[in-house]
């Protein structure tokens, strides 16, 4: 324990009091301004990361302080290569998110901005973790104040959308907190610097070598799995994500959709695999046949939606999937792959929800048979959809091509029929996004697009930031792929 304070603690702290300060100040007007300042801090501070990330900064890395000694349960947060990656995703879209937020005007606004930046502050404590009851807390104090956002912002079907949401989530949180009792219950004890013993230890490192059977690893990664599979979510757990994602406000969605599913596929690597090594190599090739049969409903789906929000919300389990099935695979390759998309999907599925938004806003509708011809008056939104689009199906020189190539590879490496079927979704993806900018961008201009007008001001310069990460990691993938190296060798051992 340090005197000086840690980066995984300046990481949360930043956006939790910035939150709290946003969430009671009196002036409504300030409060977008105050939230994007802390986010702007944490992103200096995820990028400060990146470059102090040696052996020799462990003690900036890394903090444990005493919070339920006598239950063996601490204040223990670090930051390793995969949590690097996640917390940087994170930074980056808050204030994208924030910039766009903004431009819808919502009433109570410091209750939005201050709620927006708790949910952060969970998210990355989800990601610094390594005490399973502090991960469970801050599992929670990510959900919470998504819910109050969509219940309280969101559209005319948003309560019961947001209700199914919630019982969904809490109900795996609920299943996830008995599996960690249970590891509790039989871990080894733990001494303190002041003496003082606990008879079990939270601690992730206690819970690696906790004596478990095989019998009894096998329940406990269902509870888990079913925790993380909601989150995620994946097949056949996906239910409450479409109506969620068009219900709640579309600055809530780009956080649930670039960042919190995150929190699932993360859940996978450093607490499923690692605990439950005995059950991982019967249930793994379970999951991923979900998953890839996940990957092919959903794009199918995508395809046939009407509604730009479902279309894109059945894309993100798609995409997901594939995240899921390279990971449990155990390849090395293809954990590599999927620790890029873990951070390109994020920036890609928020660039689509930004140039939705946008659209929305100056048409005032989401249905793509309702909608013609944007091209036409708005070609600079439309060179960016384009772009967004073709980097969802990963065209080679954009970000998401070397992941997905190394994705597919991997997944071939451990069974080539595997990556035929899960191939499939590539050309599905192509269908579904190229249909959608067609019929949306291109054409004569309807009646509901006659009087937009082209973007500027922040909608430009958030597009212009996006499109800059997308094209950056694209022309340069070893901007990346050196993270994403670090990041699976934690991984695969």
């Amino acid at each position: 324990m340090g005197n000086y304070i840690t980066f995984p603690e300046l990481l949360i702290w930043l956006p939790f009091i910035g939150g709290l300060i946003t969430f009671f100040m009196k002036a409504e007007r300030g409060a977008r301004g105050v939230s994007l300042f802390f986010a702007l801090l944490t992103l200096g501070v995820s990028v400060c990361t990146l470059f102090f990330k040696g052996s020799q900064y462990e003690s900036w890395n890394t903090v444990n302080y005493f919070w339920l000694k006598y239950i063996g349960n601490s204040l223990y947060l670090g930051i390793d290569p995969v949590a690097r990656i996640l917390i940087l995703l994170t930074a980056i879209c808050m204030p994208l998110i924030i910039l766009m937020a903004g431009r819808n005007n919502y009433k109570q606004s410091r209750y939005f901005y201050g709620l927006l930046l708790l949910s952060q502050a969970g998210i990355i404590g989800v990601f610094c973790a390594l005490d399973a009851l502090l991960f469970y807390f801050f599992w929670e104090l990510a959900l919470i104040p998504a819910y109050f956002l969509s219940s309280i912002w969101g559209g005319a079907r948003r309560i019961p959308a947001t209700f199914k949401f919630f019982v969904y989530t809490f109900l795996g949180s609920l299943l996830m907190l008995a599996g960690i009792l249970y590891v509790y219950m039989h871990s080894p004890g733990r001494m303190f610097e002041d003496g003082t013993t606990a008879q079990h230890s939270f601690a992730l490192k206690s819970f690696l070598i906790t004596s478990l059977s095989a019998g009894e690893q096998l329940w406990l990664y269902l509870l888990f799995f079913f925790a993380f599979a909601i989150k995620m979510p994946v097949f056949p757990f996906h239910t409450w994500q479409p109506e969620a994602y068009d219900q709640s406000p579309t600055p809530v969605t780009m956080l649930l959709s670039a960042v919190m599913v995150k929190m699932g596929l993360f859940g996978l690597m450093r607490w499923l695999l690692p605990l439950f090594p005995l059950a991982a190599p019967v249930m793994d090739q379970w999951v991923i046949i979900l998953s890839v049969i996940g990957i092919i409903y959903a794009s199918c789906l995508a395809i046939v939606q009407d509604n730009m929000k479902h279309m894109v919300a059945y894309s993100s389990i798609a995409h997901i999937g594939l995240m899921a099935a390279a990971i449990l695979t155990g390849n090395l390759m293809a954990t590599e792959g999927a620790m890029m998309q873990l951070f390109n999907h994020g920036i890609n599925i928020l660039g689509i929800w930004v140039v939705i938004d946008i659209v929305e806003r100056k048409t005032g509708s989401k249905n793509i048979s309702a909608l013609s011809g944007l091209a036409v008056k708005a070609p600079v939104l439309s060179i960016f959809a384009l772009l967004i689009a073709f980097a969802n199906i990963a065209l080679p020189l954009t970000n998401a091509f070397a992941g997905e190539f190394l994705m597919f590879a991997g997944i071939y490496q451990f069974n080539p029929w595997v990556a035929a079927v899960a191939g499939i979704s590539v050309i599905l993806a192509a269908v579904y996004m190229l249909n959608m900018l067609r019929r949306v961008f291109f054409g004569e201009p309807g009646d509901a697009v006659l009087s937009v007008s082209d973007i500027k001001g922040t909608d430009l310069l958030v597009l212009v930031i996006i499109a800059s990460i997308i094209l950056v990691t694209g022309f340069y993938p070893e901007t990346l792929l050196g993270f994403a190296r670090e990041a699976a060798a934690t991984v695969i051992k």
